[in-house]
């Protein structure tokens, strides 16, 4: 059963439903290594994009990992006080937008100062292209302060990287993004 919540965004006022279950391959309860300070990290299950060394290939199955309820997730958060931010990997985050959205929606309302930040083998542009077919990504991006896009490429593999495997991923600041107009890159 869907959860209706009021949303306030560019849209306007509106109310949405999204999903109360997440297919997740695992969560990590604090981490450095997703994300600036320390993030609670999702990991999506399910990934078409099946990048030729990827970092996560045990998530590339829709049919694995566990359905998980996005308030059993919401209560496990709220145990970490320390937390600056949550971050959302995988997989793809973007299979399970609607949800994903959601999830961060209801940190956003008992955290504002947590920020969130996305991981996608898709780039900005395709998700935006696709956004009228599938209105939950542009939920997705809409509750996003950050969105590291773009397939994982092994030969531009780089581990002098920050939060990303290879160099043609981008870390997307999405606020300023969505202010300019145009793509600019965070400074994290």
């Amino acid at each position: 059963m869907p959860v209706e919540t009021i949303v306030n965004d560019k849209k306007g006022i509106r109310k949405t439903s999204s999903p109360t279950k997440l297919r997740i391959a695992g969560v990590i309860g604090e981490s450095i290594v997703d994300g600036p300070g320390i993030r609670y990290v999702v990991f999506a299950q399910g990934c078409g994009h099946h990048c030729p060394g990827c970092h996560n290939p045990q998530t590339h199955s829709f049919d694995g990992g566990n359905l998980m309820k996005i308030g059993d997730i919401l209560q496990e958060i709220e145990k970490k006080p320390l937390l600056d931010g949550i971050t959302f990997s995988g997989g793809e985050p973007f299979e399970q937008a609607s949800a994903f959205a959601g999830l961060a929606r209801r940190v956003k309302a008992l955290h504002q100062d947590r920020n969130v930040f996305v991981y996608t083998g898709y780039t900005y542009e395709e998700i935006l292209r696709y956004a009228d077919i599938r209105p939950e990504w542009g939920e997705l991006l809409d509750v996003a302060d950050i969105l590291i896009d773009g397939p994982f490429m092994q030969e531009k593999k780089s581990y002098q990287l920050l939060f990303r495997g290879s160099s043609n991923q981008r870390i997307i600041d999405m606020r300023q993004t969505g202010r300019s107009g145009r793509v600019v890159l965070a400074e994290v």
